[in-house]
């Protein structure tokens, strides 16, 4: 039987949580803007790829794995779908979070690369 291995990785990369801010605009519509939430260490391994077109024009799309450390349920550090992460002109869309590893330390973060504007 082999001796239980601790989940141990590699959190090399610092990214900014963000969440969307709108405010409106003074024409019935709204200003969205990306305010940052805290910063955290990260784990990213790409996952899958894909290419094609979206209105005419070319698009590429990178899917990503991004591991940072848990925060409980409720923090406002806690990542979430409608939040992304940003490093630097790169920013990273979250589309799903859960639990790591079985004593909740580790939370991946499934996200999809997009084109800053």
């Amino acid at each position: 039987m082999r001796p239980h291995q601790p989940f141990a990785p590699l959190l090399n990369r610092k990214l900014a949580l963000e969440e969307e801010s709108r405010s409106p605009d003074g024409a019935g519509g709204w200003t969205r803007a990306w305010v940052k939430v805290t910063s955290l260490w990260a784990s990213l391994e790409a996952r899958s790829a894909s290419e094609g077109e979206d209105r005419g024009r070319e698009r590429a799309q990178v899917r990503w794995r991004i591991l940072v450390r848990a925060t409980p349920v409720g923090s406002a550090f806690r990542p979430r779908a409608d939040q992304r992460f940003r490093e630097g002109d790169r920013a990273f869309r979250i589309t799903g979070v859960a639990e790591a590893d079985p004593r909740g330390r580790f939370l991946f973060c499934w996200a999809e690369e997009e084109a800053l504007q």
